[in-house]
């Protein structure tokens, strides 16, 4: 054993292995004494002969490239007292609900030499900008300093600039709407570091959040922060920033994969930096995107952001050579990269550019290289809900999508569109495109290669990352919210997501009906004319997707979708089953590096970073590579969402995940053979497909028996492949896919008629036979092909698909709406002659197809229904729901006979409907006068109850911290009893009321932790949607509460679920609450035991 320093002040033995590599980058491993390191299954060190000290570790230092034990060398850790670094001086916590808007500061730093000012992120999602005001040094001898005279050492700011006299976006120091002129103004997690003179006594200053930071929306914002003055370097987890001496890869021991697979590192920084996106070509070279210059960090490569490929040129298992493709200012973080036979696309907002190496030197030179803007229109220039990835279809078109900041752009057919939502370009949400459809918000599409005939496939979208096309034509994508409502979702062609109103006018938080919680709110599952969601899993930020058809992993894992799940540090998986018209998704963890779900830095968990390795893997993109493996980018940081990032080692990982044991090898791409074009149509790359798929449909009639043959192949994506190629191949061609009509298997029939379709077949024609098919999913198909047709053509087709709807299946109900979209009266017409009668009399089929059409006609039937006792009251509402759908006055009279009704049991919520529809959909109706004359709504006659939050308790004790409450053992039987006092506000499984968070879904989809810090301190972190308003009336009532809308009248849910309506013009103000609308522990009568078991019963549901 080592000597024992002279310094040890005891503490735990320790062993260290120190592992260099070629580029001298470690990461670090802490494991309990004498336990196994396994790489492999092979033994490469272990701990033997340490003292058996309480707290022993081993400290292992391994290099992501190479894993070699070079040395192991045993010493004694210091304790932890003798290591840590404590602050002279810090505030409480300061966010945008804080009442004193400046704190002061008063450090003693006696003959201190240097001088750190330390932000903190506290957990808030952004916003967090940091005004240090008026700083100055007291010296000994009396005189004063003004800091800012000092030019700092160095300076970090998690976004924006660290400016001298300016905030961290170069304007005036603002607090309070006071001007301040002297101070330092930077954004959280910040370190600024001076060196300082001899002499100095103290350190003052005033901490503020400056004004440009403190409102969002009209709210306060989730600015939090923490600042605090040290007199030697503080640790980089005070700030919660970038530590340059901490790991910057997560280590393969850490990840989680199906049994007989492994994790390995394929490459790593400073081979890449900051992946967004990637994709490999024929030859087995990974093109890799990198963000560098992400969002408020624009300025860290001033010569712009890069395309670099990647390429194992030796079959080692990890890449060997980088060069940089493409490197120009105006890449700035692109989010897309594609390689299209010898073509490279990247989606740099406003531009989707095309680069072609036409000297085929491995780099793109101006004036010798190819460099084409092919469309041009989409917002979002640095901003993640923009333009995103390109991936070749099975059909030999181009899928790109766009997140909802918007676009309007013209395709090389000379079709414009527009799309615009109530998050952007709201000038032109609900206009028209070319096409005769009105698009809102985040939208995918299709298109030729030369960038003709685009085609939406979908749309209202959030900001879907990307998309995954399987070799049978169905689209996959993920999908984000802020609120618990993140989703993975099969696409419905012409589908509409939901994420805003149907005419682009309003969020999703203006239409969330009473009872609704927030994931069927915000993708509207309530509402006709909306696809299924899906499955909708919660918090977090998804990312890249892809689909695994065939390559070196077990062909039981054929037909694998997997989705990045950057917040929650896992790649899910899901092998898509055919369920009616739709599929079925059962998610399953594919690849974790946090097994435990102990997430952070998250949004959904209020972004505070905890520094634990396992939560800075951030996957942002999954494809598979021509040699078969699975290929993941890890942008690698401890924070994801917000716009922020924390790691300026703009570190990134390329992991390979392969069975165990697993030998690459890349087919060397041969596109002069017929058999080398086969070859590359079956790659399990998609892109590298495209290239033999662009070949063979080129060569025609000579290569149709080679594709013809791929007909018999075993794997069904393979054979799917193959039936689009042909079709597009001539008579010959076709003539090979129409006998697949008939095929047993309803997937290669589906396939088969999609092909057909394509290359112009009669699609009235087709879809005869379609319509009625033994297969839903066919018959759906068929109604999808009906959404362009006249109702001439479409009628017979339509009605057939109906008349096969099983009251149950919505993929399959969206299906026949969206094929009868512009002819919905006609073919509602046609169907109540052979299906409907009497409303009391409705099928319960009949009852939904009507409620997805809900033309003028059945107004009064609709009206019916809902007053049929004898109906459940889920089927009621979904009435009242189709009534308030129908555009006509005839609706607008029957929804006021039923919120005047004296016995309806749902009165309030048709007079929600009233309130909700008479400013958009019935604004033409004169809503207003007819309620007042029914005695409905009167703005002189309003009633208003004030409505005030309790006073704190007095003499309560202060709710102790949550790694305290974490200690205390909660009793689930206790905690189920005790969870009554939520009831008042808060859904627990079928008790209670419903006004904040459904505790159920919560209780399941957060950690403990989460839970008590929610119970014990409320105005910690306030759920999106969920923000109070204090609302202050003319006569002078108060009422807090949610304000549901900000119209005339203004609709306010209070405590207790009362909902109350203000005329405008009886408002005075309306103003941010400053904190939770949920009472504090003492008010509920709660002990900080109590609260433990009510975070135990709820973890438990």
């Amino acid at each position: 054993m080592s000597t024992v320093p002279p310094d040890y002040q005891g503490g735990a033995a320790v062993w260290e292995a120190t592992l260099r590599g070629p580029w001298n980058r470690v990461f670090e491993r802490r494991l309990e004494a004498r336990k196994k390191i396994e790489r492999r299954g092979r033994i490469i060190a272990f701990a033997s002969g340490i003292p058996p000290l309480i707290g022993a570790t081993l400290l292992v230092r391994i290099d992501p490239m190479s894993l070699r034990l070079i040395c192991l060398i045993p010493f004694f850790a210091l304790s932890a007292s003798a290591q840590s670094v404590k602050p002279v001086f810090e505030t409480p916590v300061l966010d945008a609900s804080s009442q004193a808007r400046l704190l002061p500061i008063s450090a003693d730093v006696p003959d201190a030499r240097e001088l750190f000012l330390v932000v903190s992120d506290e957990g808030g999602l952004a916003c967090d900008w940091s005004n240090w005001i008026a700083p100055r040094l007291v010296m000994k001898d009396g005189s004063i300093r003004d800091l800012t005279d000092l030019d700092w050492k160095e300076a970090t700011s998690g976004y924006g600039k660290t400016l001298r006299n300016l905030n961290q976006s170069g304007k005036p120091l603002m607090v309070g709407g006071k001007v301040h002129e002297k101070g330092i103004g930077t954004h959280g997690p910040s370190t600024i570091a001076f060196a300082l003179p001899e002499g100095v006594a103290k350190f003052e200053a005033l901490a503020a959040i400056d004004d440009g930071g403190m409102v969002r929306d009209g709210k306060p914002s989730s600015a939090k922060m923490r600042f605090r003055v040290y007199t030697q370097r503080p640790p980089a987890a005070a700030s919660g920033g970038y530590d340059p001496d901490a790991p910057k890869v997560v280590p393969t021991e850490l990840f989680s994969v199906p049994e007989g697979l492994e994790v390995t590192i394929w490459a790593t920084t400073p081979m890449l930096q900051n992946p967004t996106n990637m994709d490999f070509d024929a030859a087995g070279r990974l093109y890799v995107a990198e963000g560098v210059n992400y969002r408020g960090k624009g300025g860290r490569r001033p010569e712009g952001d890069r395309i670099v490929v990647l390429e194992d040129s030796d079959g080692s298992g990890s890449a060997d050579k980088v060069s940089a493709f493409v490197q120009e200012s105006a890449l700035a973080s692109p989010l897309g990269v594609a390689v299209l036979d010898g073509r490279l696309l990247v989606s740099q907002p406003p531009d989707l550019l095309v680069y072609t190496d036409k000297n085929g030197d491995g780099k793109i030179e101006a004036g010798i290289d190819g460099r084409e803007v092919l469309l041009t229109g989409f917002a979002g220039r640095q901003h993640d809900h923009s333009l995103h990835s390109v991936t070749a279809g099975p059909n030999g078109q181009w899928y790109f999508n766009q997140g909802n900041m918007g676009a309007k752009f013209t395709d090389r057919s000379g079709k414009n569109f527009a799309m615009g939502s109530p998050y952007q370009m709201q000038d032109i949400a609900g206009q028209r495109s070319d096409d005769g459809h009105v698009w809102i918000g985040g939208f995918l599409a299709r298109m030729n290669p030369d960038g003709s005939n685009v085609t939406i496939l979908g749309h209202n979208f959030r900001n879907s990352y990307e998309q995954a096309v399987s070799s049978f034509g169905d689209v996959f994508q993920s999908d984000n919210d802020d609120p618990p409502a993140c989703r993975v979702t099969r696409v419905l062609e012409g589908g509409n997501a939901g994420f805003a109103s149907a005419d682009g006018q309003r969020t999703w938080n203006a239409d969330k009906r009473p009872g609704q919680d927030t994931p069927t709110a915000e993708w509207r599952q309530e509402d006709p004319g909306t696809m299924p969601a899906g499955d909708v899993y919660g918090g977090g930020s998804p990312t890249g997707v892809a689909y695994y058809e065939n390559g070196a992993l077990d062909p039981k894992w054929n037909g694998l979708l997997l989705a990045c799940e950057a917040g929650k540090n896992v790649i899910f998986g899901y092998l898509p089953v055919p369920d009616g018209a739709g599929y079925k998704l059962e998610r399953f963890d594919f690849m974790t590096s946090n097994e435990a779900k102990e997430w952070a830095g998250s949004d959904f968990l209020g972004g505070k970073p905890s520094g634990d390795l396992k939560t800075m893997f951030r996957p942002s993109d999954v494809t598979v590579g021509p040699d078969g493996a699975i290929y993941v980018a890890d942008w690698f940081d401890g924070r994801v969402g917000g716009h922020g990032t924390l790691d300026d080692g703009v570190a990134g990982t390329i992991y390979r995940v392969a069975p165990k044991g697993f030998k690459s090898i890349v087919p060397k791409p041969d596109t002069a053979s017929t058999a080398g074009q086969i070859a590359a149509l079956k790659s399990p790359a998609p892109n590298v497909r495209y290239g033999g798929f662009v070949r063979l449909r080129e060569a025609g009639a000579s290569a149709v028996p080679a594709v013809a043959a791929l007909l018999t192949e075993a794997n069904p994506h393979i054979v799917a492949r193959a039936i689009w190629l042909l079709a597009q191949m001539g008579p010959e061609g076709v003539a090979k896919v129409t006998p697949l009509l008939d095929s047993e298997d309803a997937m290669i029939r589906l396939v088969s008629y999609r092909s057909l379709r394509f290359v112009g077949h009669d699609p009235a024609a087709v879809a005869k036979g379609m319509a009625a098919d033994g297969s839903p999913m066919i018959r759906a198909e068929a109604a999808l092909m009906m959404r362009d047709l006249p109702i001439g053509q479409s009628l017979e087709v339509l009605l057939a698909v109906a008349k096969g709807f099983d009251g149950r299946d919505r993929s399959y109900l969206e299906a026949f709406g969206t094929g009868s979209e512009g002819k919905e009266a006609e073919v509602y017409a046609a169907l109540a002659k052979e299906l409907g009668g009497s409303a009391e009399a409705w099928s319960e089929s009949f009852s939904w197809l009507a409620w997805r059409l809900h033309p003028a006609a059945a107004a009064g039937d609709f009206k019916a229904r809902a007053l049929q006792p004898s109906l459940s009251g889920d089927e009621r509402r979904r009435m009242l729901t189709a009534l308030a759908f129908v555009r006509s006055p005839e609706a607008v009279g029957h929804m006021i006979e039923l919120a005047n009704a004296k016995d309806f049991d749902m009165k309030e919520l048709a007079q929600w409907w009233l309130m909700n529809r008479k400013g958009n959909l019935w604004r033409s109706y004169g809503v207003d006068e007819a309620m007042k004359a029914r005695g409905l709504y009167d703005p002189n006659k309003v009633t208003i109850t004030a409505v005030e939050m309790p006073l704190a308790v007095a003499g309560a004790a202060a709710m102790p911290a949550t790694a305290e409450l974490r200690k205390l053992s909660g009793d689930k039987a206790k905690g189920q009893a005790a969870v009554a006092v939520c009831y008042t506000c808060h859904k627990v499984g079928e008790a209670g009321m419903d006004f904040g968070p459904d505790l159920t879904t919560f209780g399941r989809q957060q950690p403990v932790e989460v839970l008590l810090d929610a119970i014990a301190h409320p105005s910690a972190d306030i759920s999106h949607g969920y923000e109070g308003s204090k609302v202050v009336t003319t006569d002078g009532n108060v009422v807090t509460g949610m304000v549901l809308s900000n119209g005339d009248p203004l609709i306010v849910k209070c405590m207790g679920g009362l909902v109350q309506t203000i005329p405008k013009g009886r408002v005075k103000s309306v103003e941010p609450l400053g904190r939770s609308l949920m009472y504090d522990p003492a008010n509920l009568g709660l002990t900080p035991q109590g609260v433990a078991d009510i975070a135990a019963y709820l973890k438990s549901l």
